[in-house]
């Protein structure tokens, strides 16, 4: 009997095709990942250990927390940013405005006006507004106001129009790259359809131009929120202004400078927040299905973990 090694038996043709071996993945690793972690917390915990060890008076931080001296400072910041910001958008969404006229009057004017507020730094814009007085005696408005200039240009108003303008030059340029971005066939068919200029601005450019101009907006109210601590060289009272004045007073000067940062991490945070919701409100027609909010995926990972614990009960 012999076997016929060169043709070995074939399979039935009915058989089910072989099952490949499976893949054992091995990951490749990653040891300058764990020498930069080791390294970071390192760098981080020495930063503890500094504060820790310097003669710093943590009890007196939560103790003025709710000062109302600092409660007044915080409420004035808030109240400058917020007017500020008022008016850096309104004048900017004009100035943007201007900038796109075919009159070269107008986009003329826009264009000196960035390129000045642009060009000067806020702190030099706000010694300019405070100093004036040196120039103008009085303010004459013919037939509206006439006034001291030392009694017009409180430390309150020279504050809002140093940081107002000053914004408005950067909020031109954000809503011109908005109004930029939306595509011009937008235009020729609210044309087409017998809409004016201003009422395709307002009814089709704007809302779409909104998702572009939204993200460095609220980036310019964190800053604005920032930048508000340099009206302490006009003599605004400010939440910088009122942590040095207890800081002075208390005798616990950093102290204070921290329990100002810390009311401008909180001031900032909730801002930020505020950011995000609006970002999602304005990008709801860009994508079909917007991307779940950090609460809503806590919400989902809860109750399937609640699931979870049902069926295996």
């Amino acid at each position: 009997m012999s076997v016929d090694v060169d043709n070995p038996a074939q399979p039935p043709a009915d058989a089910p095709p072989p099952q490949p071996e499976p893949i054992k993945a091995i990951p490749v690793r990653h040891y300058g990942r764990w020498v930069a972690a080791i390294v970071v917390v390192g760098l981080i915990a020495l930063l503890f250990r500094a504060f820790a060890s310097g003669n710093v008076n943590w009890g007196a931080i939560p103790q003025y927390m709710f000062n109302a001296d600092i409660l007044k400072g915080l409420r004035n910041t808030l109240l400058i940013t917020v007017l500020s910001m008022i008016i850096g958008i309104v004048l900017g969404v004009l100035l943007a405005v201007m900038r796109q006229s075919k009159n070269p009057v107008t986009s003329s004017v826009a264009w000196f006006y960035v390129w000045f507020f642009r060009g000067t730094p806020v702190y030099v814009q706000l010694f300019l507004w405070f100093n004036l007085g040196l120039v103008f005696q009085y303010i004459d408005i013919m037939p509206i106001y006439k006034d001291e200039w030392s009694d017009f240009m409180t430390p309150f108003l020279c504050a809002l129009l140093g940081l107002g303008l000053n914004e408005a030059a950067y909020m031109a340029e954000i809503c011109r790259a908005g109004l930029n971005a939306v595509d011009e066939g937008q235009t020729e068919a609210a044309h087409a359809l017998g809409m004016s200029h201003a009422k395709t601005l307002r009814r089709i450019i704007v809302p779409q131009a909104m998702r572009v101009i939204v993200p460095p907006t609220g980036n310019e109210v964190i800053n604005m929120l920032k930048t508000s601590s340099l009206v302490i060289a006009v003599q605004y009272y400010d939440l910088l202004q009122a942590a040095q004045n207890v800081g002075r007073d208390s005798g616990v000067v950093v102290e204070m400078l921290i329990l100002a940062a810390a009311w401008y991490l909180i001031a900032t945070t909730v801002l930020s927040i505020g950011q995000y919701y609006l970002e999602r409100y304005y990008a709801r027609g860009s994508s079909r299905q917007l991307p779940p909010t950090p609460l809503q995926r806590a919400k989902a990972r809860l109750s399937g973990g609640f699931h979870r614990a049902g069926g295996a009960a």
